[in-house]
């Protein structure tokens, strides 16, 4: 726009804009905007063309050497094997590429699924959610606090309105923001306080703005435009691979340098000895383990999208089996958050009371939106006969303190009911309010009404008035989105404004007590069986809840969280009375924190820490984002949650259940699990080349494999069946077990052990044959050493496919892509010994049923030795 929208009053920018702020755009004008200006969304990196993508798979110094290789065996005569090996190579790299699109599709996919959501007016003045990327300008933007700004704003409502730009800015002091216009053009972005930039967050209060940039034209989408791309961190489980890729290669190339030197020493043409050396390092250095699982993660953390858990960092997928206490709240987690009023007193004057100090407004498809407990109230007023929307247009909000989590309360100020003067509606938790009511029988009443319901597990709000004659003007900062007020009412007579300037603990005094009610947030339905898996699975529950004592004990007692017998509650008050040390002794007995603020969720998650827990924190507030970043995992509500509560998390649940919690540890922990399965299966696969190859010329045979056979091996073992592992079901006994300690290395519980031994086996095996074959049928021993060492792969992957369980008690169809993988690469086996033109192109021999039948025998000892080393462990 010109001139800069600051610079302009609200209503000249509406109507450049062509919106009317009280009703919005039309839906025909979004949809045309959205086309003419695109997505709301910053600059995003552009990706590498297909072409050097590829290229990239083929920069591998080793695969660089033995493509050098290739091509001077093939100047020396030999081109069949360049050829091959150049197809092999080049098959490698294919699967590469496609692993990597893979990995790249499904973290697209987590980057959609984690868009923010915007709350517009639009369509007459329907108020509803929106993803972030579909804002246009000229959409009319409610705000509050824990939002990120969505767009550039030019506001034109606030209500306290407070944001921190430090993101922006540099600024570390949040601005308070008012919606005139300002004179000079050209101001720094800082001094610019009628505007709300994309990407800041709004700290306190409310607002309603319009939007006047999009994307790349917001103030953020051009300092994004200037930043060079940040490559992605490696997780902890990769980092520590990849140290261990470097080791491991290590070791195999001074292997292969004593292959090589023993090779020459036999006589063996030194080509031949080169490439076998160099393919046997190819085949055998895990340089791919840490992407391969990258591509497990990412893929299993799409898998938990469909679970309605999404993971915004990728080390959360790898270190969910390692929690062993969830602190969860109670509303909208344990709870259906489906609030309904089962009880109140206070008579009719209770109703328009809590219409007037209530921010929920009414819903695009009926009813009402907003706070769970909010809409609750607005239902109660209608179904008591009460118009609300005639209410408010009576009696408009002129100026509000907003409920925060120290008062336990939220105020409104409105003009007086006979015209003149002005009223104050207080309403909050009765230990916070009643006390501050003028003493009278009501009251008393009051309270004991209050005690009894919060005993019986409900959810207990008094309300309160106040009537005064001193009139407060009507300032343009103190203003609410116009979603709760008529902006068109004239301001309030009179010349003092004193009352809009006081703090809220200054206003909340002298009140009449107006009445109570009490609501119901019945458990959800899945939650009981959730806390019960958890309890199984060696993970404590823990509840958090801003609620009544005796309210939240009673809706633990119902789920399971805490015994018949238990009775330990600690509250807000008591934990502020506790020192560290002391509340450290404490916190692994306590399963209930009731009238908790926010700011304390972080004293529980550090005295869990000292004890030595792993700690998975749930939150949805701004005040909730400390203890969020400071938990090991922390879990913030998507469909209720603040922007910045996301933002500090390292899971968001998609539905704010309990219950998706806990299938987000079973399902990390069978991704963990099948993490290690892969890691086994390659690396026992490439132990057992490295014995054959290590072992055949100081026991006195020849060379057993041409690099044809290695690299082939390499190809159609370590592909498909290694990563169909990733379909792998959880082991039936997977949530019965207690949780993995965080430090513990992913390859205890003798995984490398397995990986050496049954390596050895194989390659023992190999080297038996050999023997055999060179003293019986020499011309088939090297098949069918080749073939051997392929299906003693197949016969070890189907084994393996869980640590402890039987595959007669699995089943070959419980992972069908894993059976057929395994069918498969048998398939292409087969295929390169018995297919006539293939036979030359890998230097094979058609073997007999009875030379074929050996290798499947030999084969299915490894399946055997597997298999009894499970029924141990099982024993």
């Amino acid at each position: 726009m010109n001139p800069e929208p600051h610079t302009l009053a609200a209503d000249e920018v509406a109507r450049g804009l062509g919106v009317r702020p009280e009703e919005g755009l039309a839906a025909d004008e979004v949809i045309e905007r959205q086309r003419r200006l695109g997505p709301n969304r910053l600059p995003e990196e552009r990706q590498r063309p297909l072409w050097l993508r590829f290229v990239d798979q083929l920069r591998d110094f080793m695969i660089l050497v033995l493509l050098a290789a290739a091509v001077v065996s093939g100047l020396v005569g030999d081109l069949v094997d360049t050829v091959v090996i150049a197809a092999i190579v080049l098959v490698n790299a294919g699967i590469g590429l496609w692993q990597q699109w893979r990995a790249d599709r499904a973290m697209q996919l987590l980057r959609r699924m984690s868009a923010g959501q915007a709350t517009v007016r639009r369509a007459g003045g329907m108020v509803s959610q929106v993803a972030t990327d579909q804002l246009v300008p000229g959409d009319v933007v409610l705000i509050e606090a824990g939002n990120l700004v969505p767009a550039d704003l030019r506001l034109h409502g606030v209500a306290q309105l407070r944001v921190d730009e430090s993101a922006l800015t540099g600024e570390s002091v949040g601005v308070d923001k008012h919606p005139e216009p300002l004179a000079q053009a050209g101001l720094p972005l800082a001094d610019r306080h009628n505007m709300a930039w994309k990407g800041t967050l709004v700290t306190q209060g409310r607002g309603v703005g319009l939007v006047v940039a999009t994307g790349a034209r917001t103030e953020l989408g051009r300092i994004a435009g200037l930043l060079a791309a940040v490559p992605a961190r490696l997780t902890p489980l990769q980092q520590r691979l990849a140290v261990f890729g470097k080791r491991l290669s290590l070791l195999v190339l001074a292997i292969c340098a004593v292959v090589f030197g023993a090779g020459l020493l036999r006589g063996e043409p030194l080509l031949p000895m080169a490439m076998t050396a160099i393919s046997l390092a190819v085949a055998a250095i895990p340089e791919a383990l840490p992407a391969v699982v990258t591509v497990l993660l990412a893929l299993g953390a799409a898998r938990l999208v469909r679970m309605q858990a999404l993971v915004r960092r990728l080390a959360a997928v790898e270190t969910l089996g390692s929690v062993t206490v969830i602190c969860s709240d109670k509303t909208g987690t344990l709870t259906a958050n489906r609030m309904q009023v089962q009880r109140h007193a206070g008579g009719d004057a209770l109703w328009p009371a809590l219409a007037l100090c209530n921010d929920a407004a009414p819903a695009a498809g009926g009813g009402w939106v907003g706070e769970p407990t909010e809409t609750a109230l607005l239902d109660a007023c209608q179904g008591a006969g009460a118009d609300v929307e005639a209410l408010r247009r009576a009696s408009p909000r002129r100026h509000e303190w907003p409920f925060d989590a120290v008062r336990k309360r939220m105020s409104t100020l409105h003009p007086g009911p006979t015209g003149s003067g002005w009223r104050l509606v207080v309403k909050g938790a009765p230990e916070t309010v009643l006390p501050r009511c003028r003493p009278s029988p009501r009251r008393d009443e009051f309270e004991a009404l209050a005690r009894e319901w919060a005993a019986g597990g409900l959810r207990v709000l008094a309300v309160a008035l106040h009537d005064g004659d001193a009139v407060p003007s009507r300032h343009g900062d103190d203003t609410a989105p116009s979603s709760q007020v008529d902006d068109a009412a004239p301001p309030l007579g009179g010349d003092d404004g004193a009352l809009t300037s006081l703090a809220a603990d200054e206003i909340e005094r002298e009140l009449d007590a107006v009445g109570v009610v009490a609501l119901i947030d019945p458990p959800r339905r899945d939650a009981q069986a959730a806390v019960a898996e958890c309890r199984s699975a060696g993970i404590r529950p823990v509840m958090i809840t801003g609620d009544h004592p005796a309210t939240a004990l009673a809706i633990a007692r119902q789920l399971g969280i805490a015994d018949g017998d238990d009775h330990t509650v600690i509250t807000g008050a008591e934990l502020a009375r506790l020192d560290d040390d002391a509340f450290a002794a404490l916190c692994t007995q306590v399963s209930v924190y009731a009238r908790m603020d926010p700011a304390q969720k972080i004293r529980i998650v550090k005295a869990l820490q000292s004890r030595g827990e792993f700690v998975a924190m749930t939150g949805d507030g701004v005040n909730d984002s400390p203890a969020l970043r400071q938990a090991d995992i922390g879990v913030a509500m998507g469909a209720s949650g603040t922007d910045v509560a996301r933002e500090a998390s390292s899971l968001v649940l998609l539905d704010d259940r309990f219950a998706s919690i806990v299938g987000a540890v079973r399902e990390g922990r069978r991704i963990y699990d099948n993490v290690r399965k892969f890691v086994r299966y390659v690396l026992t696969g490439n132990s057992g080349e490295i014995w054959l190859l290590f072992l055949a010329p100081l026991v006195g045979l020849p060379i057993p494999l041409l690099p044809i056979h290695i690299l082939w091996v390499n190809l159609v073992t370590d592909g498909l069946p290694g990563l169909a592992l990733v379909a792998e079901p959880a082991d039936a006994g997977v949530m019965r077990r207690p949780p993995r300690p965080p430090r513990e290395s992913l390859f205890a519980h003798g995984l490398w052990q397995h990986a050496l031994m049954v390596g050895l086996l194989i390659g023992g095996l190999c080297l038996g044959l050999q023997a055999h074959t060179i003293a019986t049928t020499p011309a088939a021993a090297q098949t069918m050493v080749f073939t051997l060492l392929t299906l003693a792969q197949m016969a070890h992957v189907l084994a393996i496919r869980s640590e402890r369980e039987s595959l007669f008690t699995q089943g070959l169809g419980s992972n069908l892509p894993l059976l057929g993988a395994v069918v498969l690469t048998v398939a292409l086996q087969l295929a390169v010994v018995y297919v006539p033109w293939l036979r030359p192109l890998f230097h094979t021999v058609a073997l007999d049923a009875a030379q074929l039948g050996l290798c499947f025998v030999l084969a299915s000892v490894v399946f055997v030795v597997v298999e009894l080393e499970k029924a141990w462990r099982r024993r």
